[in-house]
């Protein structure tokens, strides 16, 4: 048959993948799977390996089939081990192809009983390959001594020993081939397989297992090349021909423990590693943990592309300015590319691996987003609060009621929240909209309050500076005027102006929703700031009660009633006028001495009489003030009786000049009335003696 198969030899490079001392080659193999872009290939590659006696030409007949440049032994200077462990090359077949170049067995080197590594290399090769080529001597079919025996006895034991093992194609090559043909060795071979598959043990679970059920076994032979080149050469072409249009069709094998090309070198690793430590090889457990592996690095990859990603810091941007328009979609879309990304690299591993990672992916993903997602909610939710309260204070200010305004904003609010809600909401994510729209509320409602409680400390304010405005001034002038109703006056006026300003003030917070017992508390609090206010303003006037009662005197005393200044004449009683002086002050001071807002009739005023002091001794008087405490509350006292005393006496001192220049007044007056008398009676008499001179002259 012409050979219709070109084979590429630009991959001829090839590495150790495992040292005779059983060391595999990490760095190689992924060296060679980054030069040939293997990773790219998906399921679309296949593993040939050759297995056989030492120098039977295994690694010539690689080179010849795959154009590969496997070391081959000198016949002419060597019959030593050429091949040692296990040796890789990219071929130049389509799909793409590797070959295994595995060491000989029944080598010298490692001396006929030492058969661990013959069964770990060979269980590896199992594991590993879609084909398998058997190198054998044409001449040792039939024979019971022959070298493959050992060999496919090797083989058949190591493949039960795969926990799940796959249908692998074992292509036997008989080398030197010789008269005898092909279609009468091919039987006694398959023979010679079925007998030594049917006398090794087996576990229970495979005892009467076919051995078509393990393996695809086909034959063919090839001449000499030592002696036949030609027809040996032309035998390859063929072979390789063959080879070709199985892999093409995928015929070459069980694709059931294939892993994807991108974890090959994790997952030949792996197989060594258990083979070495003389461990059952678990093929679906080990596809399971190279999907685990790889599906959790590509993701790690993703992650890693995704936190860096333009797109996703150009929306954090636009978390931090709260742009919110397109968010949600913009969002979406990048962690859907991430997600297909994932999806094509990790397409060929194990479904259920594939999938549970690709959620964990998703959900790693949206971790990383939340943060973005959650800048722009706390941004819509900030403005809607800042919306809310400048269409709150809008609409309080232009006199509308607060609980309506409350109502009315926080659901014009909450429905525009809802709208630009949606355009930010991811797809992908699940996370409870709830929560937000709760919280918002909340915060609403928090804001109310606290506008609320805000608010009504200002309308109390205004009241009482009310309040203020309508006590302070009046109540002094009462006090400073000291008329006979003082204290009822002060009272009527306390009564007047705190019944209209808490009646004033319940239709004013009467829209605050607020409960029964916190408006009568508010107003009770009015009340008593109006009378505190009152009190405070008597405090203030008795501190100045003796300034009241002197300029109280001078104005009695000095002043008539016309308020003309007095002329101390002869005929003015000032006795009287000084009484009228000192019980004008004796009033002031009976106002100041305690606070009378109970409208209850007090001791005071019967202490402090005005006639009975008037017509009293003064000692006595100041005996009884020394003798008299006030019958009620120590807080409603302003000026003690003892002060009381203390005050008189000042007033007295103070005042005693004051009448001392009216008497001495008088008394000038009156002497100088004297004096004219007596000027005039003097004119007289030396007008009458003049007279008399006149008649007696």
């Amino acid at each position: 048959m012409a050979n219709t198969t070109t084979v590429d030899d630009s991959f001829a490079n090839q590495v150790q993948l495992i040292d005779g001392e059983g060391v595999f080659n990490v760095t190689g193999l992924d060296n060679l799977i980054k030069t040939s872009d293997m990773a790219n290939t998906g399921l679309d590659y296949v593993v040939v390996s050759i297995m056989g006696p030492q120098s039977s030409g295994k690694s010539s007949l690689l080179n010849n089939i795959f154009c590969t440049k496997f070391e081959e032994m000198n016949a002419l200077t060597c019959r030593s081990q050429t091949t040692k462990g296990i040796w890789i090359a990219k071929t130049g077949i389509k799909p793409c192809t590797f070959a295994l170049d595995i060491e000989g067995t029944d080598g010298r080197e490692r001396g006929e009983d030492d058969t661990a590594f013959e069964k770990q290399s060979a269980l590896f090769a199992l594991a590993l390959s879609n084909i398998v080529l058997i190198n054998l001597w044409c001449h040792d079919v039939g024979r019971e001594q022959a070298a493959s025996k050992p060999l496919l006895r090797t083989v058949f034991q190591v493949m039960l020993r795969l926990f799940s093992p796959r249908k692998i194609t074992l292509i036997f090559v008989l080398r030197d081939k010789t008269k005898t043909p092909l279609k009468i060795l091919e039987p006694i071979l398959r023979e010679d397989i079925q007998k030594i598959w049917d006398a090794i043990p087996k576990p229970q679970a495979h005892a009467h297992t076919p051995l078509h059920d393990f393996f695809n076994v086909e034959v063919t032979a090839l001449s000499s090349y030592e002696t036949q080149e030609e027809e040996f050469k032309e035998e390859v072409s063929e072979l390789r021909e063959h080879l070709y249009h199985s892999i093409a069709s995928r015929l070459a094998g069980d694709r059931r423990g294939a892993v994807p090309a991108s974890a090959f070198s994790i997952s030949a690793h792996h197989i060594w590693e258990v083979i070495r430590d003389n461990k059952d090889l678990d093929l679906p457990a080990h596809k399971v943990m190279v999907a685990t592996v790889r599906c959790e690095a590509i993701a790690k990859e993703k992650l890693d592309h995704l936190r860096s990603d333009k797109g996703l810091l150009e929306l954090k941007k636009a978390a931090q300015s709260g742009s919110a328009q397109g968010f949600g979609e913009k969002l979406s879309s990048i962690i859907s590319t991430y997600r297909s990304r994932y999806d094509e690299e990790t397409e060929f591993f194990d479904e259920a691996v594939r999938n549970a990672k690709g959620k964990q992916f998703e959900s790693d993903a949206l971790n990383i987003v939340y943060p973005v997602y959650t800048k722009m909610i706390e941004h819509l939710c900030s403005k809607a609060l800042d919306d809310f309260n400048t269409e709150l204070i809008r609409s309080l200010n232009s006199g509308e009621r607060f609980d309506s305004s409350v109502r009315t904003w926080t659901r014009c609010i909450m429905v525009e929240f809802e709208k630009v809600f949606a355009d930010v909401a991811v797809r992908q994510a699940n996370w409870d909209a709830s929560k937000v729209r709760d919280k918002l509320r909340c915060d609403i409602n928090s804001h109310a309050l606290f506008v609320r409680n805000a608010k009504l400390p200002e309308i109390t304010t205004s009241f009482e500076k009310q309040l203020a405005k309508a006590l302070a001034t009046p109540v002094q002038s009462l006090f400073e005027k000291g008329g006979n109703d003082t204290w009822l006056s002060i009272r009527n006026l306390l009564k007047c102006e705190t019944e209209v300003a808490v009646s004033e003030f319940v239709a004013r917070v009467a829209g605050f929703d607020l409960e029964k017992e916190t408006v009568e508390k508010m107003q009770q609090d009015l009340r008593e700031y109006a009378r505190e206010l009152v009190v405070n303003k008597a405090r203030e006037e008795a501190g100045k009660v003796l300034i009241r009662m002197k300029d109280r005197f001078s104005t009695v005393f000095d002043y008539d009633n016309d308020s003309q200044l007095r002329v101390w004449t002869w005929d003015k009683d000032i006795k009287a006028i000084k009484k009228d002086a000192y019980s004008a002050s004796l009033k002031l001071l009976s106002d100041m001495v305690a606070i009378r807002l109970d409208e209850k009739p007090d001791q005071r005023e019967r202490v402090l009489d005005l006639k009975s002091f008037l017509y009293t001794d003064r000692d006595l008087y100041l005996y009884l003030l020394d003798s008299i405490t006030w019958k009620v509350s120590p807080g409603d006292i302003l000026i003690s009786p003892g002060q009381c005393k203390s005050l008189w006496r000042q007033l007295q001192d103070e005042t005693v000049d004051t009448i001392r220049q009216a008497i001495a007044a008088k008394k000038e007056d009156k002497k100088q009335m004297a004096a004219t008398a007596l000027q005039v009676a003097t004119a007289g008499v030396y007008l009458g003696l003049a007279t008399m001179g006149v008649y007696l002259g």
